[in-house]
């Protein structure tokens, strides 16, 4: 089955042909350490994970890169204003960042290589466009020079004109052109730095991308991606920076870029008070319902983030797992996704028809309660990272508001019922029910025993 993509480059949506068939390579900027991730931060991450598994199952390889930015003027910053040392933030952040993400079933990326470990990288690369005659150096700062590349600005399809308007609140008088950018920048003793042909320094933002990138998958591969406000610059100046260093007229063949998210139609902002970290999230919502959330909506399109759309997600999860309760076992070893699901997912990622489809099978599955429909609504869930869980485990592991009822609470009142039942005190087993359902917890009789879950 052919897939199409949107490419940001072309703007269009175009039939994915990789550089080599055998083995796909994706690069996606990952975090910059200095804080806990935000739920803007998530999206990409659920999105490009969605893409990787996709792109798993259609080729025999896969490498996925995902960087760690852990070096840069905003952890600087943190540093400054909290006082504590920089890699006891970073390290701290970047634990964070892996615990909260997990709760997303989101794969490990085959490499997560960390700006600092690749220092030696970058300098190198600067010294090959200083060598070229595509950078300067200038007061102890090298500098891209844009003018030295005639296609600079065809990823965001901006003028020189645009370019040096939107340059303005950077000039300064070392730049030749008001548009170029930093490769290295000089530190002074309080910031982190290395030894470089030009001084003690530190690399600027855009270059990392592009070191870490050329390392682990060559100085060209297939698909880049992130969210729509790296476009410019930080996407733009790693395609100069890349295709100046190396000789290429193209850095990555496709650009894929997630759409902006909102909070009930305003840009997130601690100011508007509705800024929410993954965490925060992670303690109203299982982190599967977090990520059906993220995955109704076109990858494209920007995201409108409603809390009513949260609920409405983790009552949808609900009734999947509701559908796979009381069925067989099954062995997933030769389960398919739904050919719907797949012809979805290969037009563009289309993950809302996707799911669509995983309603479906839903709905099938509570009517014939069947192994083959049990293994088709697996394969295709998991396809796109969801329905990992037991019923029972989905139902038993949410989170108990403060006050509520243990599961060692439940099981005792459940007990409690069915010595009534037995004992004919069906007063005393309907006062229980409506203990367990004023405590938000849902029983139900089967043919297995009593079955519950909190609602």
């Amino acid at each position: 089955m052919k897939l199409y993509v949107s490419n940001t480059m072309t703007r269009t949506k175009e039939e994915f042909i990789p550089l080599d068939e055998k083995h796909v390579r994706m690069y996606v900027c990952g975090p910059t350490v200095y804080d806990r991730a935000h739920i803007g931060n998530a999206r990409p991450i659920i999105v490009f994970d969605t893409l990787y598994r996709l792109l798993k199952y259609l080729y025999p390889k896969v490498t996925y890169v995902r960087n760690i930015t852990d070096v840069d003027d905003k952890i600087i910053k943190k540093s400054q204003e909290s006082g504590e040392p920089i890699n006891v933030i970073t390290e701290k952040t970047t634990r964070f960042f892996h615990e909260d993400i997990s709760h997303l079933n989101v794969l490990n990326p085959n490499v997560e290589p960390k700006a600092t470990a690749h220092i030696q990288d970058m300098i190198a690369l600067v010294q090959r466009l200083v060598d070229n005659g595509h950078a300067y150096v200038a007061e102890g700062h090298v500098l891209f020079s844009v003018e030295s590349m005639p296609t600079y600005g065809r990823l965001s399809k901006k003028s020189m004109k645009e370019l040096r308007a939107g340059a303005r609140v950077e000039v300064a008088p070392y730049k030749k052109d008001p548009a170029d950018f930093v490769l290295w920048k000089p530190s002074d003793a309080n910031q982190p730095g290395w030894d470089s042909p030009w001084g003690f320094g530190r690399p600027g933002w855009h270059l990392e991308c592009s070191a870490m990138s050329s390392k682990y998958l060559g100085e060209t591969f297939d698909i880049h991606g992130g969210g729509l406000d790296l476009i410019f610059p930080h996407h733009e100046n790693e395609i100069a920076q890349s295709c100046c260093a190396f000789g290429h007229d193209f850095y990555a063949k496709y650009w894929m870029h997630n759409g902006h998210l909102m909070v009930n139609g305003e840009k997130m902002s601690k100011s508007l008070g509705n800024f929410f970290t993954i965490r925060e999230i992670l303690d109203q919502v299982p982190g599967e319902a977090f990520r059906l959330y993220t995955l109704g909506t076109h990858y494209h399109q920007p995201l409108n983030w409603m809390a009513d759309g949260l609920k409405q997600a983790k009552g949808t999860m609900d009734r999947f797992y509701t559908a796979l309760r009381n069925t067989p076992d099954v062995d997933l070893s030769d389960a398919k996704p739904a050919e719907e699901v797949i012809e979805a997912l290969c037009d563009d990622l289309n993950t809302p028809k996707a799911i669509s489809v995983l309603h479906a099978l839903a709905t099938q599955l509570n009517k014939d309660k069947s192994a083959e429909t049990k293994k088709t609504l697996l394969a295709s869930a998991q396809l796109m990272g969801l329905l990992y869980q037991s019923a029972e485990e989905w139902f038993k592991n949410q989170s108990a508001e403060e006050g509520s009822l243990s599961e060692a609470d439940i099981l005792a009142l459940i007990q409690k019922r069915a010595d009534a039942r037995k004992a004919k005190d069906f007063a005393t087993a309907d006062a229980v029910r409506k203990e367990l359902a004023d405590k938000g917890v849902v029983i139900e009789d089967t043919p297995n025993g009593t079955q519950w879950k909190r609602v």
